[in-house]
């Protein structure tokens, strides 16, 4: 069994080092959106602050049966206590970084950024006050702690990769039944102070796509090999006066290999304006996001230079 837990200072995005880290391993991710989803599948929802922890342990410790972790999320390092094969690793920086961080990633200015980096540390502090009784990140917890202002992106997953493989977890076996069930066991007791019973229904599954395309393309990315992620992320961008989103783009796929978000529009062209503008505003708030829309002639070219016609692409992934 090998987990990898993943948290952070605000704006150090985490989540971006914790995919890339993933990929090197050939673990199973899991960011905020697809905690959120596990924890709705498993308790119908959130769970009380002082139950975080042990709902969120209860769901890794199932997934650990069929997969190795990165967990990247807020206060993460509380998560799978007093076992072993898990690293915890904290991401930390300067707050010029981070509010730099923001400025981008929010479209706002250095003023704006520096405003919203604090009411983000303040919003962690509180959470982590409601759910722990303390409200700063203890250092003592974490196995590795690394300054993302130093390092980019590729270099922070190497350097987790590095580590992982020092420790060992790759030559972890996964979790037993065995020892899940004592998990379980403990982790229930918990629950049980709060009214929550784990209802065995969190589960890894691959999203169904929405259009035929989404498939084809799959499937060719398979056949040759190409990692990939299908709706991975959302990028916001519009913001109400509050700062909440009103509206954001998710593209169809992202090439890890490449570092590329792949968008397939295969809608007649006089329909795809409103995808276009989406793009182009992606472009402008996350000028260092690489992405590449492929339209319907696009996509027709691919499917006569590959042969992806009927079943062949199938056929060959399968034999």
């Amino acid at each position: 069994m090998a987990f990898i837990t993943v948290s952070a200072e605000a704006g150090c995005r985490a989540e971006e080092a914790g995919r890339a880290a993933a990929h090197l391993l050939g673990f199973a991710f899991l960011g905020e959106p697809q905690i959120e989803e596990l924890m709705a599948a498993e308790f119908g929802g959130p769970v009380p602050d002082k139950a975080w922890s042990f709902a969120l342990t209860s769901i890794a410790a199932r997934l650990g049966l069929d997969h190795h972790l990165i967990i990247c999320t807020a206060d993460s390092e509380y998560l799978l206590p007093k076992i072993s094969g898990v690293m915890r690793v904290r991401l930390i920086a300067p707050d010029a970084h981070r509010a730099g961080n923001i400025m981008l990633d929010r479209r706002s200015d250095r003023a704006g950024a520096r405003g919203m980096l604090a009411s983000l540390e303040a919003s962690d502090r509180a959470r982590r006050k409601s759910r722990f009784g303390r409200a700063a990140a203890e250092t003592h917890r974490f196995d590795l702690i690394l300054n993302a202002a130093a390092f980019p992106t590729e270099a922070i997953a190497s350097v987790i990769q590095s580590a992982a493989l020092a420790a060992g977890l790759d030559i972890c076996g996964h979790l037993t039944a065995t020892a899940e069930a004592h998990l379980q066991f403990q982790v229930r007791l918990q629950l049980a102070r709060y009214g929550i019973v784990p209802a065995g229904k969190a589960a890894l599954t691959r999203k169904r796509f929405s259009h035929p395309s989404e498939q084809m393309f799959a499937n060719l990315l398979d056949f040759y090999r190409i990692s990939w992620e299908y709706e991975p992320r959302s990028f916001p961008l519009q913001w109400d006066k509050d700062g909440k989103v009103t509206e954001a783009f998710t593209p169809d796929f992202y090439l890890l290999e490449f570092d590329l978000y792949v968008e397939l529009t295969t809608m007649k062209q006089s329909l795809v304006t409103r995808k276009n503008h989406k793009v182009k505003l992606l472009k402008a708030i996350y000028p260092h996001i690489n992405i590449q829309v492929f339209y319907q002639r696009d996509f027709q070219d691919l499917v006569f230079k590959y042969g992806l016609e009927g079943r062949q692409v199938e056929t060959n992934v399968i034999t």
